[in-house]
């Protein structure tokens, strides 16, 4: 059924042709506009604790006023994931595709500190495919990059997201191939050991982890998210996080559906327009877009995953870069334990003392959801200041 705005129940079933390879083809290159997808432009002293509580990130470099003072910093700064809730990504064409984000690629060079204003300049980078793949027949992945400045115009950090495009329609013929059972059955006993893990979790804090005191083959401290529920990803999008156009209400939504109609579907069961991003907390919308049940954001595991390396290295350390794929869905109803081990120390080319790191997110599944890896700035003895920037 479709109303006289071209909303239907459904998600839009793009296809791919000539016409929108060749059209994409054209947008490489292209810097986006980015006014409609700005969440937070200030490193306010709430916009940091949103965030942080957001992702389950109590670290009290970013959330006491009185504990970040007596730190290297002098002042409350931002996780560096902050970057995803000022200017979370920004969608670039291919009509009435399914997505799904692939992969993340991260470089941070300065810290973001209370206060701080942040801008970012968006590029569509290009695409690779179509491809034939198992999910959903033919596929495409692309790559933005967005760069971040704070109001000194230094770069903060770098973002590439690249993205899985495919036709939805064959996602959804392939779906029962995956099935699962869902929710996930947990014990009274199970769940009770799960939070006591939660609860035992503290960060590394304000003794320093110097670089001379790890070791290749040492393993993280694990960090557990989960059972993952509703609340936690309306949690991130209270953070300002949405990768999507920010999520608006009544008249001001529906004037953008009307606008752009492919950015809806009517909820057959509340009568309701909902955005495609409710996917995330939707299970109607899930399955239409050939996932099982509601599922967590792509770049919101990448935040747990800085979350389980800021934990492990301290107040002293700095995190230059970190990339992460995401191998299979977390739904609701999942418990994922993140970690790593160190691969390699070494005195990089820039003349920082770092640790290399392969990192995980692991699945009662048993299934790495997340490989990632991270490169991390550790503070050495002899040094004539600590690891700040």
């Amino acid at each position: 059924m479709t109303d006289a705005a071209g909303i239907t129940n459904e998600l839009a079933r793009g296809q791919f042709t000539d016409k929108m390879l060749n059209d994409m083809r054209a947008l490489i290159g292209t810097e986006l506009r980015t006014e409609a997808c700005i969440n937070n432009e200030y490193a306010s002293r709430f916009a940091i604790i949103r965030f942080a509580e957001g992702i389950g990130d109590d670290n009290p470099l970013w959330t006491n006023p009185d504990y970040a003072a007596s730190s290297p910093y002098g002042t409350l700064i931002a996780p560096p994931s902050f970057i995803f809730c000022c200017l979370a990504s920004v969608q670039a064409g291919w009509p009435g595709l399914g997505g799904f984000h692939a992969d993340t690629k991260l470089t941070f060079h300065k810290t973001i500190r209370l206060g701080d204003k942040i801008t970012a300049r968006v590029y569509f980078d290009g695409f690779d495919g179509p491809i034939q793949s198992n999910f959903a027949g033919r596929r495409i992945k692309d790559y933005i990059r967005q760069e971040y400045f704070n109001q000194n115009d230094e770069l903060v950090a770098t973002f590439i997201c690249s993205r899985v495009r495919f036709e939805r329609t064959e996602a959804q013929k392939r779906a029962t191939t995956r099935a699962i059972e869902l929710p996930h059955p947990w014990t009274e006993e199970q769940i009770l050991a799960i939070e006591e893990q939660v609860l035992a979790e503290t960060p590394r804090g304000a003794t320093p982890r110097y670089w001379e005191d790890v070791n290749v083959g040492d393993e993280l401290d694990i960090i557990t998210k989960g059972p993952i529920g509703l609340t936690d990803e309306i949690a991130y999008i209270a953070a300002g996080a949405a990768p999507i156009p920010r999520v608006a209400a009544h008249g001001v939504a529906l004037r953008r559906y009307r606008k752009h109609p492919r950015w809806a579907y009517r909820d057959p069961a509340t009568h309701a327009l909902e955005p495609v991003y409710s996917v995330h907390y939707n299970d109607y919308a899930a399955r239409l877009q050939g996932a099982q049940a509601a599922y967590d954001v792509g770049i919101q595991r990448t935040c747990w995953q800085v979350h389980s390396l800021t934990h492990w290295m301290g107040d002293t350390g700095f995190l230059k870069a970190a990339t992460s794929e995401y191998r299979a869905h977390v739904y609701l109803s999942d418990v994922v334990q993140l970690g790593g081990r160190i691969e390699a120390k070494e005195i990089d080319a820039d003349g920082d003392h770092v640790v290399r790191v392969r990192t995980w997110a692991t699945n009662q599944r048993e299934q790495n959801v997340m490989p990632g890896t991270a490169t991390i700035v550790l503070p050495h003895r002899g040094a004539s200041q600590e690891t700040v920037r």
